[in-house]
Order: C-alpha cells, then structure tokens, then sequence
C-alpha cells in the first residue's frame, strides 16, 4: 500500500536518490537542495511523492509559470512499477493545474529515456 501526499523539502534526499538510480533520469545543478526548495516553494502544492514503508518510491515534480504547467521528474522505484502510481501522482498535479487555473501541461522527458516515453505514450 503507498501513499500519495505533496512533496515536501525533507523528503529531498529520497527523491534523490530514487532519481539517481531511474533509467534515463536527467539531472542536473537544477536538481540542488536549494533549487527544488525554491520550486517548491514557487509552486505550493503541485508536486508529490508516493510513500510506502516509509519511503520515497515515486514523485513528481511540478509547477506552473501562470500560464503553462511543466513535468518533471515522474519517477516510480521499479518495485513498484504497473500498480498506476505515475498516473495517480500525475493525476494529482494535474488537478492541482487545473484548480489553479492552468490548462495545458509540457512535459519534461530525455530523448533517449526509453521508460519514460513508453510512459507518457501509454
């Protein structure tokens, strides 16, 4: 059983390293401490995580520049890859978009992320 709840800053380092161990993840400087505690707090409520057992098994990052939403980052430990929690964590940004008013969404994903595509072509 996991739980899907906003992102936080404290569960940064999780969210980390569940990013550094996904195939085709694409990190960079942006992907600081610092960077992601400010686009959290540019973007309140738009980016979650899926907790199960205590732990970060998949998130989302996502935001808004007032006109456009952006996705990043949807990652879900391979454990726990087919049970739906990349659809529900993206699900639940996208109704944190739409409730702020935001009706088009990019999406953020590396050319050669072969996961990812196959993701989002799903």
């Amino acid at each position: 059983m996991h739980q899907i709840k906003p992102m936080k800053i404290e569960d940064y380092e999780q969210s980390l390293n569940l990013w550094k161990r996904t195939e085709g993840m694409g990190l960079s400087e942006a992907d600081s401490r610092e960077s992601i505690q400010s686009y959290l707090a540019r973007n309140p409520g738009m980016s979650f995580v899926s907790i199960a057992h205590e732990q970060v098994i998949g998130s989302i990052l996502c935001g808004h520049d007032g006109r456009r939403g952006y996705i990043y980052h949807v990652a879900v430990d391979p454990e726990y890859r087919g049970l739906s929690i990349g659809k529900a964590l993206v699900d639940s940004s996208l109704e944190q978009l739409r409730n702020a008013g935001i009706m088009k969404c990019h999406l953020m994903v590396v050319e050669a992320n072969e996961i990812g595509k196959s993701f989002w072509g799903a």
